[in-house]
């Protein structure tokens, strides 16, 4: 069975949903959750559902091997769910094509630093965007420009809120995350 490590940095209901999901499989299982947030929600989702965590610092995170190391104790893979700060380039050679990130865009559209969240919604609204979507990439040494393995689309009227905008995109990644994360530990 193979070994899941997430990280998160917010509130963590993509995290929940993922560990449900290998909670029920035998293909993977979460044994490990990372955030940089000593307030972040996660930890409490985490205590609840009995998943171990571990808070780390920016220093710990890029200036030393204290994470890498640990990760390599409890990880075959690395999956972002919600996670703000770049990977430094050690975990990124250390799991090459092993790092999944979900982003709530259609990429190469709304991708980059500072691009997450609310943020992106906010752009697709101020655009007039007729559809908007998720993508499920590898991570690479850039903000979203890793290889896209799946992407999700769904349709926006012109009177949908920013809220509203939010709440399909959470559709998008409880549905589709977990079954393309499992799609990529099988291959």
């Amino acid at each position: 069975m193979k070994r899941i490590a997430l990280f998160a940095s917010g509130s963590g209901s993509n995290a929940e949903n993922i560990i449900n999901y290998f909670t029920l499989k035998k293909t993977a299982v979460v044994t490990k959750v990372f955030c940089n947030n000593p307030n972040a929600k996660v930890f409490d989702r985490c205590k609840r559902l009995q998943i171990d965590t571990v808070l780390f610092s920016k220093e710990d995170f890029f200036n030393s091997d204290v994470v890498l190391n640990q990760l390599k104790d409890v990880a075959d893979y690395i999956v972002l769910a919600g996670f703000l700060l770049k990977i430094p380039s050690t975990i990124i050679d250390a799991y090459p094509n092993k790092i999944i990130n979900i982003h709530p865009a259609l990429l190469p559209k709304y991708g980059g630093k500072g691009m997450y969240g609310m943020h992106v919604h906010n752009a697709v609204k101020e655009n007039k965007d007729s559809e908007t979507g998720i993508t499920i990439h590898f991570v690479n040494e850039n903000y979203d420009e890793g290889a896209i393995i799946f992407q999700a689309t769904t349709k926006l009227e012109n009177s949908d809120s920013v809220g509203v905008i939010a709440q399909k995109i959470h559709t998008l990644e409880y549905t589709h995350f977990p079954k393309v994360i499992e799609s990529v530990i099988l291959q």
